[in-house]
């Protein structure tokens, strides 16, 4: 079962929880957009399903209300980011902010990001690139969940990779995605509903492939994107992660990524402070007038929506337009909230005495 509130209602919430946390106004509602915009757009497992987690690691003093945000090293095109350990959902808007300008200066922007926490959905963020006529690029590590390929033990997390690109007419390119088969999002949504996970996602900790959804919590892994036939590819690609958000930057990295669940012990002999990030900012006239290259995209989206399908029912899908359809179905018709998330959320207004 699922109970509905709308996108203002749910906003509205959880702003005040962040207030609540001793967050200033202006990091309460950047904070409550990043969030929410996962619910908005179909990520249900990053939007306020995670909004206890956050208030967990609060109370536990791993994530800091009041952050003093700063750049602590940079050059003309480059910056390192220190969050202060403060919400990642503040931290990141902040990181990009300076990309952003960055590429308006020198046509484009590149930064790292240390001492930060989960920042919610990469795209919200990279997509702040396109309203300046930038191609936005955001990625972030994570805590260890994923076992590179011939191993059994966890060292990477779910690593995700986003990049949007501007259109003219047509919608933008909106590519977001893990670097493993499945977010652990998935799995506990999975979790939630009694489901099994399909074969490919996980396996248990032998390393055998299993369907469990729980298996990470008896000490299986997540496997990389490509699976038991190409998974090199996405552990290529998630260690690729890790060394631009976290070795550049200085956070931590690899096995040592702080853990999101508050109850997990932090891991020992940490290398860097907090999660790390990696953020781009490409002015696309730095390379070609930007209406040519919105002209251009026009066609390469078109084209490629006219791909002859396998299955008629099913047309050719570009990067990006399932979220920006289950938005607009969200924006007019409301939320939908599990059972599960309705009653944490309950939980969260009782701990904080907010009507709900």
């Amino acid at each position: 079962m699922s109970k509905i509130l709308y996108h203002k209602q749910l906003l509205d919430f959880t702003k005040e929880v962040f207030l609540k946390m001793g967050c200033s106004p202006a990091h309460a509602e950047v904070g409550a957009k990043a969030l929410v915009s996962a619910d908005l757009r179909g990520i249900d497992s990053h939007g306020v399903a995670r909004l206890s987690g956050y208030v967990r690691l609060w109370e536990v003093g791993r994530v800091n209300a009041t952050p003093s945000i700063k750049v602590v090293h940079e050059t003309p095109s480059t910056a390192v980011v220190d969050g202060d350990s403060g919400l990642g959902l503040v931290v990141a808007p902040y990181a990009m902010s300076v990309a952003i300008q960055k590429a308006e200066s020198v046509g484009t922007g590149w930064v790292s990001v240390s001492n930060s926490n989960h920042f919610g959905i990469a795209a919200h963020h990279a997509m702040k690139a396109l309203d300046k006529d930038m191609i936005g690029i955001v990625m972030t590590n994570a805590s260890a969940l994923v076992a590179p390929t011939f191993s059994k033990e966890r060292m990477l997390g779910t690593n995700p990779i986003c990049v949007a690109i501007p259109a003219g007419i047509q919608p933008p390119f909106i590519a977001d995605m893990a670097t493993t088969t499945a977010a652990n999002g998935k799995l506990e949504i999975l979790q939630r509903e009694g489901l099994e996970a399909p074969l490919g996602w996980i396996q248990d900790m032998g390393g055998h492939p299993s369907s469990d959804a729980h298996a990470l919590k008896n000490g299986g892994s997540l496997l990389p994107l490509g699976g038991s036939g190409g998974g090199h590819k996405g552990y290529a690609l998630g260690s690729v992660v890790d060394i631009f958000s976290a070795i550049l930057s200085g956070a931590n990295f690899g096995p040592w990524v702080p853990p999101f669940p508050a109850y997990v012990p932090m891991p020992e002999n940490q290398p860097g402070k907090g999660i790390g990030h990696f953020f781009g900012a490409m002015r696309i006239d730095a390379f070609r007038p930007a209406d040519d290259f919105k002209k251009d995209m026009d066609l390469w989206i078109k084209r490629f929506r006219s791909a002859e399908p396998i299955n008629p029912q099913q047309p050719v899908l570009i990067p990006g337009d399932p979220e920006r359809e289950m938005e607009k179905v969200r924006t007019s018709g409301g939320i939908p909230l599990h059972d599960q998330v309705w009653n944490d959320l309950l939980t969260i207004a009782e701990k904080f005495n907010i009507k709900f």
